[in-house]
Formats: structure tokens, C-alpha cells, sequence
């Protein structure tokens, strides 16, 4: 064989060694699931699905490199700690695991004047089953913290008292964060950020009262962050 021929069958079957190491890496490349519970702040109430804050995230780590599949998504504006569980009993779930959970609940629970004890009881509860959905893992669940809505122009058009509503909420939240460290789950904060711009024209939708897709952008970055710096898939 001359030489030149020999050159020409050696750089192909590089490219063709190549080639087959790119499909193969395709195959191997893992995708991970997201089960996102909670109420109307998770279905994103008054936003384009693109604009959740569980799509957000998802976009995100994939711009990093890591797969995941379309958010499961169980919640309803409108929901308390205890419908959620009822939603969850009906959304078709029961038995099926993910990789990673967040739990967003309790700004209802709030609204409709509930004690406290009555949530603890019940997060505690949705807490451990978002534990069970994560395969037994508690490091693959992030709870986040309930918004403060007493800021928002619908509750100044309301004539809500601000400083009653921050107090409640405060008093959710202290549960709330004490419970996922007692069950060792990634906890952020997002209430202190939205109490300094939850009240702006751009960060609420129509009703003036839910979040805009620019807040759940903020905490989508604050989920991708704790994924990507503290979690091992």
C-alpha cells in the first residue's frame, strides 16, 4: 500500500473512533428527575411555564452540564400543607422516586390564619414524604422559604397590616427552617431578597400579588447554586 493511501486510512479511522466516542458519550450522559411540590409560587402563578422557578433552574443546570428531565410539578394556587397532601395523593406519584425535590409550602397556611403547631405538624409530614420521593435522601431536597406577601401592592391596595403579615411569616419560617435541619435538607432563604423588591412594578404579575419570572429567576440561581456546589448525582 503506498504511503499516502496508508495516511488517508489512519486519519479516517481516527474520525471514525471519534465519532464513535462522541456517541457513546451521548449514551452514557445521565438525566436526572425533579419532583417540584408547593403551592402557587411553584406553579407559578401568572407566569409562562418557561418562567417557574423549577424551568428556570432545570435551564440553568443544563447550561452547566448537568440533564435534567421536564419538573414533575404537584401544586395549586390556593394550596395549605394539608391539600398539598391531598394533591400529591392524587397527582399519580405515589411509589415513584427522583432525584431531587423542593418543597415550597405554606404561604396559605399563613393567609387563612392557621397556628403555627397546626403547620409544623403538618410540613413535618410533607417534608419527610418529599425525603421519601428523593429515594431516602434528605441531601437531595431543598425546602424554601415562604415570600412575604404583606409587601406586595395587591396587599398595600388591601389595606393589609404589613407588620402582622412579616410576623406570621417570620414565625412559618423559623419552623420551617428549624424542621429541615432537624431533618437534614438544604434550606433557602429567599423571604429577606423579596421583602426589598416584592413591592416593585417589574416583580409581580397582573394580579400584583404573585411573583414575576424575574423573581423566580433569582431563586432559580439560588437552587442551581446549592445543586451545583453541594449535591453529588
Amino acid at each position: 500500500m503506498k504511503p499516502f493511501a496508508l495516511i488517508i486510512l489512519m486519519i479516517s479511522g481516527l474520525y471514525l473512533g471519534c465519532i464513535e466516542k462522541e456517541k457513546t458519550d451521548i449514551m452514557e450522559e445521565k438525566t436526572y428527575t425533579y419532583l417540584a411540590l408547593g403551592d402557587s409560587y411553584t406553579i407559578g402563578e401568572g407566569v409562562e411555564e418557561s418562567g417557574r422557578y423549577p424551568n428556570q433552574a432545570v435551564e440553568i443546570l443544563k447550561s452547566k452540564g448537568l440533564i435534567f428531565d421536564k419538573p414533575t410539578i404537584i401544586a395549586k394556587t390556593g394550596w395549605t400543607t394539608d391539600e398539598l397532601d391531598q394533591g400529591i395523593e392524587a397527582g399519580g406519584i405515589q411509589g415513584k422516586t427522583y432525584d431531587l425535590v423542593t418543597l415550597l409550602i405554606g404561604v396559605n397556611n399563613q393567609y387563612r390564619g392557621r397556628p403555627v403547631s397546626d403547620y409544623e405538624t403538618e410540613f413535618r409530614k410533607m417534608l419527610t414524604k418529599a425525603i421519601r420521593f428523593a429515594k431516602g435522601n434528605p441531601k437531595h431536597v431543598v425546602v424554601i422559604s415562604i415570600p412575604d406577601w404583606g409587601v406586595t401592592p395587591f396587599a398595600t391596595d388591601r389595606g393589609t397590616d404589613r407588620e402582622k403579615v412579616a410576623k406570621e411569616i417570620d414565625a412559618y419560617n423559623m419552623a420551617k427552617e428549624r424542621i429541615s435541619k432537624e431533618l437534614g435538607v438544604y434550606y433557602i432563604n429567599i423571604t429577606e431578597e423579596y421583602r426589598k423588591i416584592g413591592a416593585l412594578p417589574e416583580m409581580v404579575v397582573e394580579d400584583k400579588l404573585h411573583p414575576s419570572e424575574l423573581v423566580y429567576k433569582s431563586w432559580a440561581e439560588k437552587l442551581a447554586k446549592v445543586i451545583l456546589t453541594d449535591m453529588t448525582f
